[in-house]
């Protein structure tokens, strides 16, 4: 009964491999049915996401041979020879791959530590396999408390409190000091990714109006059209700083293209409303002197990325606590886990046992004819308690050894002890 994964992570491989090995949403369906049609009696769950490729089977195989073709099933199905990808890959079984998921879950082994989005795409991941029909009895225990393990660290932990990225820890910042964006206007000028981030993750918080400014007015229609913006040209910039509340530059100019006039000429057509400037160019698009102006909130790349260090740092000092939690989780599934081994032989004690029953009472109601029905009932009810206190002390000791001990030589003795057929259990 083993629970095997087989892996490759922005841990271990480069992301020109993991696009070759992901499984897009729209072929996730076929390839579990396809996976799980090469299992011996088991069940599987793919995790495909931009960061990581991750194959959860169980199965009764060894370990070594469900490996095996799970590496098999990944080279056949992206037509790729096992040698492309063999040495980028993790593979556990049993206790750590369980631990590897729980801390996958709780987002403990992501890019971004404590990031929000991936307990979603396992869940999802979850969900497919599961409505596919590709999952069985443990699998479905195991990610249910994956699930549940990531609550109570998310829950009881600091773990993802502070924003990391340098775009988010901006968005961050001006909600702080305006509360509410959906009355405010943000201007974004260039074209740099970060700032484009910072801007999809202010529309995504409601910001009101997004104005786009770039040197060349196709690019600004091109990006303002993404967001429901109005496109506008630099060189006219001085005419319409005062319409923005939030301002996100990152061009490539090598000298600063706002100064403190500029600010200064915008707050007098704003009546002194407050300006909030993340400039995230390097060289800086803002003159220093404009963060001294009253009223004006100037971030560049080193202030970002300052509180951006801080919040991951306090992250890590949460990890020795989310670990700890982990493990214990870890140790209650693996113990419910083993003591599945014994529920064949409990099933063929009691059958046994039973049966006995059945027999010797038939024996003892044939020889007392005159009972009537009421008091045969109450010596086949008398029959079965006896038969089931019996078994109740057996029955748990027998499923703690199995967690404390080698299970087959348990179950082997208890076979014994008890008569039973070896095929049992």
């Amino acid at each position: 009964m083993t629970i095997s994964l087989t892996g490759l992570s922005h841990h271990t491989c480069p992301v020109e491999l993991r696009e070759r090995l992901s499984f897009p949403e729209e072929r996730l369906p076929a390839a579990l049915l396809k996976l799980k049609q090469e299992l011996h009696d088991g069940g599987a769950v793919i995790l495909s996401t931009c960061n990581r490729v991750e194959v959860y089977t169980r199965d009764d195989a060894a370990p070594e041979q469900l490996q095996e073709q799970v590496r098999a099933f990944l080279s056949a199905w992206h037509t790729l020879e096992p040698h492309a990808f063999s040495e980028h890959l993790y593979e556990y079984h049993n206790r750590e791959a369980v631990a590897h998921l729980f801390r996958v879950a709780s987002s403990l082994d992501s890019m971004v530590v404590g990031e929000d989005q991936i307990l979603g795409q396992v869940h999802d991941a979850y969900l497919v396999a599961q409505t596919e029909g590709a999952t069985d009895k443990i699998l479905n225990a195991l990610f249910q408390r994956a699930f549940k393990v990531a609550k109570e660290v998310r829950t009881k932990t600091n773990i993802n409190v502070g924003k990391v990225s340098v775009s988010s820890v901006a968005v961050d910042l001006a909600a702080s000091i305006f509360g509410d964006l959906s009355e405010k206007t943000v201007l974004v000028i260039g074209s740099g990714e970060t700032g484009e981030l910072a801007l999809k993750s202010l529309v995504d918080r409601g910001v009101g109006k997004v104005l786009v400014a770039n040197r060349t007015l196709s690019h600004a229609e091109t990006i303002a059209t993404q967001y429901s913006g109005e496109p506008l040209a630099l060189a006219d910039l001085s005419d319409f700083l005062h319409r923005a509340d939030i301002i996100i530059s990152s061009t490539a100019a090598k000298e600063p293209i706002l100064h403190s006039a500029d600010f200064q000429k915008a707050l007098r057509k704003r009546d002194q409303a407050p300006m909030f400037v993340i400039d995230i160019a390097v060289p800086r698009d803002v003159d220093a002197a404009v963060g001294e102006l009253d009223n004006v909130y100037c971030y560049d790349m080193d202030d970002l990325e300052t509180v951006a260090a801080q919040n991951m740092e306090s992250r890590r000092a949460e990890m020795a606590v989310c670990l700890e939690m982990v493990e214990q989780q870890v140790d209650r599934f693996i113990h419910w886990r083993q003591s599945l081994y014994a529920e064949p032989t409990i099933v063929s004690m009691t059958q046994e046992l039973n049966a006995i029953r059945e027999r010797e009472l038939e024996k003892t109601l044939a020889s007392l004819p005159d009972l009537t029905d009421k008091q045969r009932a109450e010596v086949e009810y008398l029959t079965k308690r006896i038969v089931n206190n019996i078994l109740q002390r057996p029955m748990s000791q027998i499923k703690q050894e199995v967690v404390k001990e080698d299970a087959g030589r348990v179950i082997h003795l208890v076979k014994r002890l008890f008569g039973l057929e070896e095929s049992a259990g």
